[in-house]
């Protein structure tokens, strides 16, 4: 028992979890800098800044669920912004009720019903004024079609490029089916023009606060379960399925199940970084489906780092970072600098950001050691 205790591996050493708590705690001191101090005080955070970072915690919790299956489990999804939208997509239902009869139409249908000539909401729309039952879609629906999709998948033993194909292809015909103004998803437009949650003004500052704590919480607590289960014994399976599903297959485990739930899990967890997104950013469309969306989640998780967890939560922030200074200062550039940036990752960092910090580490505990070895070469010569 005790050999098997010590085998597991701690979830954090100390040194992260101390870091893990601090990084929250400043991370939780935005809103209340935005709230306390007034605009023009040198320790207010504006309300833009508060929204992007907020933006940039959604994007990292989609990166870290792609990590899960990608990093750990070597299966490459090209149509995890999907899984974002159909979690954004549920939470808008609720919203697009709660606006009432405040919309352009004062009808209590949403405004793209009335435009479009609706004349009831159509059965997937019931009881989606409740908030509660909401969120059960924002996890079932993602979660749902994951499995089936999945089984399906995995059973045929599809892996590889082929794999990656057909998640791409998924999600573009989904995005075709959500363009389609007769299919009560707001077409173009989407959801937008949001008033209320929970009865809350949507745009006030302390429920944008709010929006926010919550957010981060979510972020926390992902990175926590997602460590909790790479360092246990399933984590041990996932990175076997990784390195050599037929070895795992040889020795008696069937690989199906143990992808299914990494990569059903995965998907709740966009599904609930879409959730969150909609709110603080105030629309959801289709083009939230775009291929370029789901490569750009690639992107975030090969620049950060693969297989680490923290490090697609630092290649999230650091590429929209430097996405929206980018599209700010120099709009035309930004897709040369992130294919540049790609490409550069690729060959000079394969680890990615979180790697290059592992390796100057294991070069600054080197150097010492090597030190008196070279002096004793150089007195011998």
């Amino acid at each position: 028992m005790n050999a098997r205790i010590a085998s597991r591996k701690s979830l954090f050493s100390r040194r992260a979890w101390t870091a893990l708590a601090v990084v929250t705690m400043v991370a939780a001191a935005l809103p209340l800098l935005n709230l306390v101090f007034p605009a023009g005080h040198a320790l207010h955070i504006s309300s833009y800044v508060l929204g992007l970072v907020a933006k940039f915690m959604c994007f990292a919790l989609a990166a870290l669920a792609l990590d899960l299956v990608w990093g750990y489990t070597g299966i490459l999804s090209l149509g995890h912004g999907l899984f974002f939208a159909l979690g954004g997509y549920a939470h808008g239902m609720y919203l697009m009720r709660a606006i009432g009869r405040d919309g352009v139409y004062q009808s209590h249908l949403p405004d793209f019903m009335v435009f479009l000539d609706w004349k009831e909401y159509p059965w997937y729309w019931a009881m989606t004024d409740n908030f509660w039952y909401c969120m059960l879609l924002v996890v079932l629906v993602p979660g749902v079609l994951a499995f089936v999709f999945g089984y399906f998948a995995f059973r045929s033993r599809i892996k590889g490029v082929y794999f990656s194909i057909i998640t791409q292809a998924l999600t573009y015909a989904a995005m075709l089916l959500f363009f389609r103004n007769d299919t009560g998803f707001g077409g173009n437009n989407g959801f937008t023009d949001f008033k209320r949650i929970l009865g809350f003004d949507i745009t006030a500052p302390a429920t944008r606060a709010v929006l926010y704590i919550v957010t981060l919480a979510f972020l926390v607590g992902a990175l926590v379960l997602c460590r909790w289960i790479v360092t246990s014994r399933l984590g041990r399976v996932l990175q076997g399925v990784r390195d050599s599903e037929s070895r795992l297959m040889f020795i008696g485990y069937d690989p199906l199940w143990f992808k299914l739930f990494v990569w059903t899990l995965s998907a709740v967890l966009c599904g609930i970084a879409g959730a969150l997104y909609v709110p603080q950013v105030g629309i959801i469309n289709p083009s939230e489906m775009s291929a370029a969306n789901s490569i750009e989640m690639v992107v975030w998780v090969a620049i950060g780092g693969r297989g680490t967890l923290v490090g697609p939560i630092v290649g999230a922030f650091t590429v929209n970072g430097l996405k929206s200074w980018f599209t700010a200062s120099f709009p035309d550039l930004w897709l040369f600098a992130l294919g540049l940036l790609f490409i550069l990752v690729t060959l000079f960092m394969r680890k990615g950001i979180l790697g290059l910090f592992e390796d100057l580490k294991a070069l600054r505990r080197k150097t010492p050691a090597d030190a008196p070895v070279e002096e004793k070469s150089k007195e011998a010569a």
